[in-house]
């Protein structure tokens, strides 16, 4: 009888040890291993910029490789719907923001999950404005010019965006609109596409990130109308900003973020957040950010999750509204 009690002891023991190891490790010893953060657009971009960054500051942080992957397509939601199906441990992120998100969302009749409760928003990496260029053969030097010689060519004109539901983007059909210029669409392979055909000639006018345009700008490749800003960049002080131009309603920036599948543990989210709040503001990330105006906001999680809630109240109806889609 003792010796049955002991056997049928021991099994059990055996049971409990096999469920122990086969469950998952307790969120106080994540990461275990390397963890996977999506970047939703290419390689050169401002999200291509901050998903590595971040990527580098949090492997410095834990001691475990953050491992960039850029998954470009519909927009930006090709990354954040196999985030939206991944599990929520921690272990794959990716880099989300109002355009690549919230917009695209917005204007996809069957987007992978809702823009706000249906993922984990971890932390802030905020973003530059956007900035409407022309190449250097357009006879304009000033958007109040470049406005008159839209409305004096209706439809002849190419406008080069990578999406139709960037920020930047938005922000451009938005001027359009209060300008009453038309343009005709060209669409690019991203962002860097986009430069490329503004400096060869094939399209007349982008609108993008600041961050994407810095080198060409500087570099005397293209020619900047204006920016996103409320105030003039500081980098930038040439560049006029769209509200001193008289378009006031034209103040946005293309922020960015890191976010995951929703149901992430919130100690897992609470570590997340503090290293990359603490590795944005290191000097070195510091110094790269300033150069292309960008300053993250140090949001704790809660109170960048309102954040999210907020800008898609605000843009998610707006793009609804200006790119003429129906409401899901």
């Amino acid at each position: 009888m003792i010796a049955r009690t002991s056997a049928r002891a021991a099994a059990l023991l055996a049971c409990l040890t096999m469920v122990t190891l086969a469950a998952p490790a307790p969120a106080q010893d994540w990461p275990t291993r390397s963890v996977r953060i999506l970047i939703p657009f290419t390689a050169g971009g401002t999200a291509d910029l901050l998903g590595r960054l971040a990527a580098q500051k949090l492997s410095d942080a834990f001691g475990q490789q953050f491992v960039p992957e850029n998954k470009p397509g519909a927009s930006g939601l090709i990354a954040a719907g196999e985030a939206a199906k991944a599990a929520p441990d921690g272990y794959t992120l990716f880099v989300s923001g109002v355009g690549g998100l919230i917009i695209a969302s917005a204007i996809t009749p069957n987007p992978p999950a809702d823009p706000v409760t249906g993922y984990t928003h971890i932390a802030y990496f905020g973003g530059p404005p956007a900035v409407l260029l022309v190449n250097n053969d357009v006879p304009a030097k000033t958007l109040a010019e470049f406005i008159a010689y839209a409305r004096a060519n209706p439809g002849k004109i190419d406008y080069g965006s990578p999406s139709p539901g960037s920020q930047a983007n938005l922000a451009f059909m938005l001027l359009a609109k209060e300008a009453g210029i038309t343009l005709q669409h060209v669409g690019c392979r991203g962002a860097s596409q986009a430069m490329t055909d503004l400096i060869g000639g094939h399209i007349a006018v982008t609108s993008t990130a600041l961050t994407s345009a810095a080198g060409t700008i500087r570099g005397g490749k293209v020619r900047a109308l204006g920016v996103t800003s409320r105030q003039r960049v500081a980098d930038y002080p040439e560049i006029p900003t769209f509200v001193e131009q008289g378009y006031p309603n034209i103040v946005a920036e293309v922020w960015f973020a890191l976010s995951g599948p929703k149901g992430i543990p919130a100690d897992i989210v609470s570590k997340i957040n503090a290293a990359v709040v603490k590795g944005l503001r290191e000097p070195d990330a510091r110094a790269r950010l300033a150069q292309d105006a960008i300053s993250p906001e140090p949001f704790e999680p809660g109170a960048f999750a309102a954040f999210y809630r907020s800008e898609n109240a605000k843009w998610g109806p707006l793009a609804k509204d200006v790119l003429g889609t129906e409401t899901k």
